[in-house]
């Protein structure tokens, strides 16, 4: 029953998502952030994303059953019940405001209910099923972390340095995603989801992939240039990974078929996680 609600919570996507609200911290703080803090925003952070995930399993449970990825999820294979589901993202989420609110500060715990509601509201609930551009708009949500950790520390998001932490986040996913998507396309084919690779097929989908990357390596150059916070560890750093990962979804897109879709896509976390702590790392020293 315990393992069942933990499944829920899809503790492995919380992971990244909890180091990149890190990087806003440190970030923020230009050092070595308050422990105490850190503690308040990984715990807020990691229920209310658990408890979007708890929330996007009750709703998804119909082509939850018809993917065989996705067929062992506890509502699927009946270890807990739908309401009970429902109720335990909810509460999750209440429960990290509460927490975000009360020792840290109001913008960060509105923040981080918002990206469970554009997540369930938006994503799951209007996008996912209707469009082929889904995860491009859904994105968002996973995009806000870093945008709570700077929010924590500093009480706003006036500077341009959370939004382009949420850039970042933002036109990563689209090629993180869809890298998983070609190696899971019959899959969405059967459930009846509108995934790039299922409405437009894999070549242009692949195309797709490493248009983004482009996009991505703009945003790192733009960040070095304009933000004063990061320096040349965060530059070389999160430029050479880029070029990596272009590297990557150029051999993805010239040769035939996918075979080049998972070690892009188990990558594409890697580059993220690096890129984060080389802000945290930038963030934490001076050369």
């Amino acid at each position: 029953m315990i393992a069942g609600y933990i499944a829920l919570t899809k503790p492995k996507i919380i992971s990244l998502l909890l180091l990149t609200a890190l990087g806003g911290i440190f970030l923020a703080t230009q050092g070595i952030p308050d422990p105490l803090l850190c503690l308040i925003v990984l715990l807020g952070g990691s229920l209310a994303a658990g408890g979007a995930n708890a929330i996007n399993h009750f709703l998804d449970r119909d082509i939850d059953g018809k993917m065989s990825r996705t067929q062992g999820r506890p509502i699927v294979s009946g270890s807990i019940k739908p309401p009970y589901a429902l109720l335990f993202g909810i509460v999750l989420n209440v429960v990290a405001f509460g927490i975000l609110w009360g020792y840290a500060n109001l913008l960060s715990a509105i923040l981080a209910l918002s990206a469970t509601l554009f997540y369930v509201f938006i994503y799951t609930m209007a996008l996912k099923r209707t469009t082929a551009q889904n995860i491009v708009i859904g994105g968002a949500a996973g995009a806000i972390p870093p945008m709570v950790g700077w929010a924590a520390v500093t009480g706003d998001i006036l500077d341009p340095a959370p939004i382009l932490l949420f850039a970042i986040i933002f036109f990563w996913t689209p090629p993180h995603f869809w890298a998983l998507a070609l190696l899971l396309k019959d899959d969405y084919a059967d459930a009846g989801i509108p995934m790039l690779p299922v409405v437009s097929g894999i070549d242009t989908t692949k195309k797709q992939i490493f248009l983004y990357t482009w996009i991505l390596l703009a945003l790192m150059i733009i960040t070095v240039l304009t933000t004063s916070r990061l320096g040349i560890i965060y530059g070389a750093c999160s430029i050479s990974l880029t070029v990596i990962f272009m590297w990557m979804t150029w051999r993805l897109m010239k040769e035939d078929g996918i075979e080049r879709a998972k070690s892009t896509y188990l990558f594409s976390l890697a580059y993220l996680a690096l890129v984060f702590l080389s802000i945290m790392i930038d963030a934490s020293v001076s050369i």
